[in-house]
């Protein structure tokens, strides 16, 4: 990225342009398909007929009906509607800190924002966040993923002895405003059946991880294993690469349910020619330029840096993530596990003055989180690291 000045930055958190700012093949894409025809989404066009297909190669067969919008807010308002319509229940179960939109409907099931702003509705119920580092039950329990999903159900049992009945569980796959936080194995699979016994759906969130950015898989989702299905899924930032285009995912039996109302559901923008053909675009790059093989070898390397950083700097708590999505915890003690809330900010900051752009995620303020462009390259890693490393050795010698 330049500024004004024409000066140069490394971005190393733009997870919406997913395949490099201005890439020429997505930039082609918008150009030639403006040129032909660009038209309300009431007009069939085979480019959302394709792209839907595209996508579908990507998950699991029975999430095969796709209701194509502008962003990833959009996505997840709709998706409380189809989990609504078919559960015919209205409360909705999110973890600690999540954020999933800024649409009224949606600050109301994200905790990040509404602990600030009107507080909790009568129909949201807060489970506690999975997190094995600074969480309940952390990296030496025996079982967190199960003690985790015991808490799950205490929440809905504390919500039915209120006569409340769940309509969705809202979950990111890799919570990330929580501070790029990794689920235990297992978790979703058994909060999956948890929830469903409750007569909810599992909505997973894509909207800051899927398209590859973990590497081995395409959706996050994926890391919990081949048995977990989510009843929806939503999608967003990447997919256009800086252009609005998102989509809500589902089965056709919550689709059905949904058409049955009998009001018609319509999105003047959502699948049109060019967004879709943008879309495509986006999928061709991702898999001709290798950008998933990219995402582990990079994130691989990423993460070896800063283990080995770890043993020289304390600050450095935990290195955590999958491929190019990954979080550095700063503490001021090992054993209390303390945010350096002011540290991240200062480093930040100075990093900033380096050339590089990095920001910061979770409760605390103090988890360094790197979900760059996905042709972020291992050179890339190590210029990182190095000015890291510079300036924390530094601050030591002060």
């Amino acid at each position: 990225m330049y500024d004004e000045n024409g000066r140069r930055y490394l971005d190393c958190i733009t997870n919406v342009v997913h395949v490099g700012h201005g890439h020429p093949v997505v930039a082609k894409a918008a150009f030639q398909q403006l040129q032909v025809l660009n038209t309300n989404a009431r007009f069939l066009h085979d480019n959302i007929v394709q792209y839907a297909t595209r996508l579908s190669s990507t998950l699991p067969e029975k999430l095969c009906i796709f209701y194509f919008v502008n962003s990833g807010s959009e996505a997840n308002d709709l998706a409380l509607r189809l989990a609504r319509h078919y559960t015919q229940h209205e409360d909705v179960i999110v973890l600690e800190e999540a954020y999933h939109g800024h649409l009224s409907s949606l600050i109301d099931i994200s905790p990040y924002k509404f602990k600030h702003l009107g507080g909790q509705k009568e129909w949201v119920h807060v489970a506690p966040l999975p997190d094995t580092y600074r969480g309940r039950y952390r990296e030496d329990h025996e079982d967190p993923a199960q003690a985790y999903a015991e808490e799950l159900k205490r929440v809905i049992s504390e919500a039915h002895s209120k006569g409340r009945k769940i309509a969705a569980f809202f979950v990111e796959s890799l919570p990330s405003v929580a501070g790029q936080i990794i689920l235990p194995p297992g978790y979703l699979q058994r909060a999956r059946q948890l929830i469903h016994e409750a007569g909810g759906l599992i909505v997973a969130d894509e909207v800051h991880t899927g398209f590859g950015r973990i590497g081995k898989h395409f959706w996050a989702f994926q890391l919990q294993g081949k048995d977990f299905v989510p009843d929806i899924v939503t999608m967003g930032k990447p997919m256009g690469n800086g252009h609005p285009i998102s989509c809500v995912v589902t089965t056709k039996e919550i689709a059905e349910a949904f058409t049955s109302t009998g009001v018609e559901y319509f999105n003047t923008f959502g699948g049109n020619p060019v967004s879709c053909a943008i879309g495509l675009a986006v999928l061709d790059v991702i898999e001709q330029e290798g950008l998933r093989e990219n995402a582990t070898k990079v994130g691989k390397y990423l993460t070896e840096l800063f283990t080995e950083l770890k043993k020289k700097h304390p600050i450095i708590g935990d290195i955590r993530g999958f491929g190019l999505f990954l979080g550095v915890d700063l503490i001021k003690d090992n054993d209390k596990r303390t945010p350096a809330t002011e540290e991240a900010d200062n480093l930040i900051k100075r990093l900033k003055r380096e050339g590089i752009i990095l920001s910061k995620d979770g409760p605390g303020g103090n988890v360094l989180k790197f979900k760059p462009p996905m042709c972020f390259s291992m050179d890339d890693a190590k210029f990182v690291v190095e000015k890291i490393d510079a300036i924390l050795t530094g601050w030591n010698k002060n």
